[in-house]
């Protein structure tokens, strides 16, 4: 893991323990530092407060919550913040929601390591993405 000061801090909010821990790794393998992690809407709101991160990863689907109308009031409240949305479904089934929500992107779940993320939440002068 390579990270340095001018590493995004990210926030990852999703309501899967597991798939946390996965964004968190893959994240910072992309050198992305993470600021923190979130389970709902809530606990994502009071994150944002606290922990003023440079963007932030949020589930479509958080449990009963969805994540459009996170998204919707994470942005309203703070338009310069760069959200992406993530989910295991294609960006097809949600492009409208996706366009109403202030998102600054999409990704799927299992594209997370490869998906060009620094249109979102620019590196600096991280390192760039190794392959295998």
């Amino acid at each position: 893991m390579h990270q340095n000061a001018a590493a995004p801090r990210i926030l990852i909010v999703d309501d899967n323990a597991s798939f946390r821990r996965t964004a968190r790794a893959l994240l910072e393998e992309r050198c992305y530092a993470i600021a923190g992690e979130a389970a709902n809407g809530a606990e994502a709101a009071r994150a944002v407060t606290r922990l003023a991160p440079d963007g932030v990863l949020l589930d479509v689907q958080l449990g009963a919550e969805s994540g459009f109308t996170v998204c919707a009031a994470l942005t309203r409240a703070l338009p310069w913040l760069p959200v992406v949305l993530a989910s295991t479904c294609d960006y097809g089934e949600f492009s409208e929601l996706i366009e109403h929500s202030g998102a600054r992107g999409f990704v799927l779940k299992e594209q997370l390591a490869t998906a060009d993320l620094a249109r979102y939440w620019p590196c600096g002068d991280c390192l760039p993405l190794r392959r295998a």
